[in-house]
């Protein structure tokens, strides 16, 4: 069995074709908008993984750090650095023509290009790597991808964890080896164009959390801190700085308006455009920025929020709406997802086991992909580090991944043994017998309880690796839908023009070419939202039956709630991947796989979002 750790040759070297610039930043916050740099490092790569250049650097912002328990830096540890427009330059020369590296790289690379522009200069930057989308995309196996956790499974040392300087010497060992493996298994790096057209952009308004509740729509009492304001159309003072005084004023500042908005800040209410529309219709009052101003003189005090408490008393009334339902059997709903199982069925035959499939025709695939989920097996889109079995089909003895099959001697299925499995249970004696335990592995329709002290989940959504550049234009996107199954305002669509919702409480991400994430903060959704679905579309004339199979992992810090393949694509252009939605107090997931032949624009429609023609 070869040694995955590194090429053949035993020696390390970087692919060609990119100068490969390591970075690391730490930050007042996650909001690139809203926060500071606090500290920044660059280390531009040799062919061998060496250093060739680096530059490190402390950033004064001029602001409160932030985090400090995290990350250190105090005021007094600040006071004195440069600030940041004082280090564009030479950071820029580093930058120049490179490909950035980094660790959740879109974080960083919001923050870079932020910080740039507020400096008046544009960060030279076209393509960037992320390392989370390529540990997931080499599929190691590991409970979570932490920069932590990956360089304990490379053996690296770290030194002092969040120090910028630290975290992208270890980001570059980390990254050495994980091409190294990306090579040996003959998988492309997700490397993303930094400047796509479609790359996503922060609103015009940046939403900032509220802290009191919205006591509902303006009277002549005035206005009550919490109450939800929308801004249409020109204004005397600047749009940015008029949300800021209100935000300042303790008022929730939207962009869109719905059902819940308490009033429309408008000068030219005759002008009929779509907000005004959505509050005359709703019974929104309307209001002049003079009348606005009159107004925050006297603000009311509002309710504070309290925090949503998510009741976990079995709910045993409740119908199930699914054949089965996967649940966690740990009583207080606190363990991690590995080692679940069917309530009320025995743990399946392959659980644990990922399988590669090779050859036969697209249905053959889709059938035996069914067939092995229903074992409780994986089914592998790549060949990964995790892929633990290869079934062959008709023709795929002439795969090009074969010899890399045999090579790491793994255990050769045919149908018949998939079958017999299934039909009974019987164990290949060629298979071999132990496997780790896993996440369960939903096949369409089925369901399962998200657990209740975990809220912050990360949905990745990958397809095959060599599916990327002009081929296919996949988007992923989310609806946050209220009881009536549509979306209260357009805000409420997350897509590569809208890709946060209410400062991070669901976000998208491009981690890469072939990888995208939806990460979803269940505690801080409006109490309005009762479903988050989550589409893919094909842009162009391509379908789904062209792409292939999707998968869909369900993560966490703790560790993968669910996966599942859906692969039964045909004339698809768009399909709703899963459902992650309230039922009893608690949250489920469920995996869909619900298509449809027309576009994006029309899924975004039957959801209630007004499109433009």
């Amino acid at each position: 069995m070869i040694d995955l750790r590194a090429p053949a040759s035993g020696t390390l070297t970087l692919p060609r074709g990119h100068r490969w610039v390591v970075v690391d930043v730490e930050t007042s916050g996650v909001r690139a908008n809203a926060h500071r740099v606090l500290s920044v490092a660059a280390l531009a790569l040799r062919e061998d993984g060496s250093v060739e250049r680096e530059f490190s650097s402390l950033v004064d912002p001029g602001c409160d750090p932030g985090p400090v328990h995290i990350h250190n830096l105090t005021r007094e540890r600040l006071a004195g650095a440069p600030r940041f427009e004082d280090i564009a330059s030479e950071l820029a020369d580093i930058l120049a023509g490179g490909t950035v590296v980094a660790h959740n790289a879109s974080f960083d690379y919001g923050f870079l290009d932020a910080e740039f522009r507020r400096a008046g200069r544009t960060l030279p930057v076209q393509q960037r790597l992320c390392t989370l989308a390529l540990s997931r995309r080499l599929d190691l196996d590991l409970p979570n991808y932490r920069l932590a956790t990956l360089a304990e499974h490379w053996q690296i040392q770290q030194l002092q964890a969040h120090d910028a300087y630290d975290d992208a010497r270890v980001l570059t060992e980390i990254f050495l080896r994980s091409a190294g493996m990306a090579q040996t298994l003959q998988l492309p790096l997700p490397v993303v164009n930094c400047r796509s057209s479609k790359s996503v952009y922060p609103a015009s308004v940046t939403r900032v959390p509220c802290r009191w509740k919205n006591p509902g729509k303006l009277t002549d009492a005035g206005l009550v801190q919490g109450m939800k304001v929308v801004i249409s159309g020109s204004t005397a003072t600047p749009r940015t700085a008029l949300a800021e005084r209100l935000t300042e004023a303790g008022l929730d500042v939207l962009n869109q308006a719905s059902r819940q908005t308490s009033v429309l800040v408008c000068n030219d209410p005759v002008v009929q455009t779509a907000k005004v529309r959505k509050a005359m219709a709703e019974g929104i009052p309307v209001i002049s920025e003079r009348h606005l101003d009159d107004l925050l003189t006297r603000v009311a005090p509002g309710e504070p929020k309290v925090a949503t408490v998510i009741d976990v008393v079995p709910q045993a009334q409740i119908p199930v709406e699914t054949p089965q339902v996967v649940t966690a059997p740990a009583p207080d709903d606190t363990a991690p997802a590995q080692g679940w199982a069917l309530q009320g069925h025995k743990p399946k035959l392959w659980s644990g086991r990922k399988v590669l499939l090779l050859g036969g025709t697209h249905l053959e695939a889709v059938m035996m992909r069914s067939r092995i989920a229903q074992l409780g097996a994986r089914p592998a889109l790549n060949f990964t580090a995790a892929v633990t079995d290869a079934l062959v089909l008709g023709g795929g003895e002439s795969d090009k991944r074969m010899p890399r099959v045999l090579q790491r001697a793994l255990p050769v299925l045919t149908p018949d043994d998939v079958n017999a499995a299934v039909e009974k249970g019987v164990i290949p004696p060629h298979m071999r017998t132990e496997s780790r335990m896993t996440a369960p592995v939903l096949s369409l329709g089925e369901v399962t309880d998200l657990p209740a002290k975990i809220t912050s989940w990360s949905v990745n959504i990958a397809w095959k690796a060599e599916a990327v550049d002009d081929e296919f234009d996949i988007d992923i996107v989310a609806f946050l839908l209220g009881s009536d199954e549509k979306v209260d305002t357009d805000d409420d669509f997350v897509f590569y023009n809208n890709p946060v919702f209410d400062d991070g409480v669901v976000e998208l991400t491009i981690d890469g070419s072939s990888e995208q994430c939806v990460r979803v903060d269940l505690a801080s959704l409006p109490a309005e939202c009762e479903r988050i679905a989550i589409a893919a579309a094909i842009d162009g004339d391509r379908t789904f039956g062209d792409l292939g199979a999707v998968s869909v992992s369900v993560d966490s810090d703790e560790g993968t709630a669910a996966t599942f393949v859906l692969d039964a694509g045909t004339t698809e252009r768009t399909m709703v991947l899963t459902e992650i939605y309230r039922r009893a107090g608690k949250w489920r997931l469920r995996a869909v796989g619900q298509g449809y032949d027309d576009d994006l624009a029309a899924l975004a429609v039957r959801y209630g979002v007004d499109v433009d023609a």
